[in-house]
């Protein structure tokens, strides 16, 4: 009888990712938004174009998905050969660990996420989005 490739090994359940406070949450989302709304959306939203070609920045935003902080472009679809509306794109992602401190990603071309920093405080993270080319939409 010829032998199985596959073969039984144990795998223990991951533990479930902290909960994020209620009142950190409203801290991550007033320091975010205010991020959104005077240095990224001031700097890739801009006016559309008169004979548009391309998708082109529309809004960005933000929302808390379970323990992860998203930034999402939206974007409008454009150009001649288009059926038009918007679809979004997440280009960042802040993963709570605890005590405060987070995981920065980012979306790669293939769609999945890097993360690019690990264990920073919330102000560390948001410099990053602001300051580093890694996480601009």
């Amino acid at each position: 009888m010829p032998q199985s490739k596959y073969r039984w090994v144990y795998a223990p359940e991951k533990p479930a990712p902290p909960k994020a406070p209620e009142s950190l949450k409203r801290e991550v989302e007033t320091k975010a938004n205010e991020l959104v709304a005077t240095v990224l959306k001031p700097k890739h939203v801009l006016p559309p174009p008169e004979d548009p070609q391309f998708n082109y920045i529309e809004d960005i935003t933000t929302k808390w998905y379970r323990s992860y902080f998203y930034f999402t472009a939206i974007y409008r679809s454009a150009g001649p050969h288009t059926l038009g509306g918007t679809f979004e794109a997440k280009f960042a992602r802040l993963e709570y660990l605890g005590t405060g401190r987070f995981n920065l990603a980012a979306m790669r071309h293939t769609g999945e996420w890097i993360e690019i920093f690990s264990d920073l405080s919330l102000d560390e993270c948001l410099t990053a989005v602001r300051d580093d080319p890694w996480f601009h939409p």
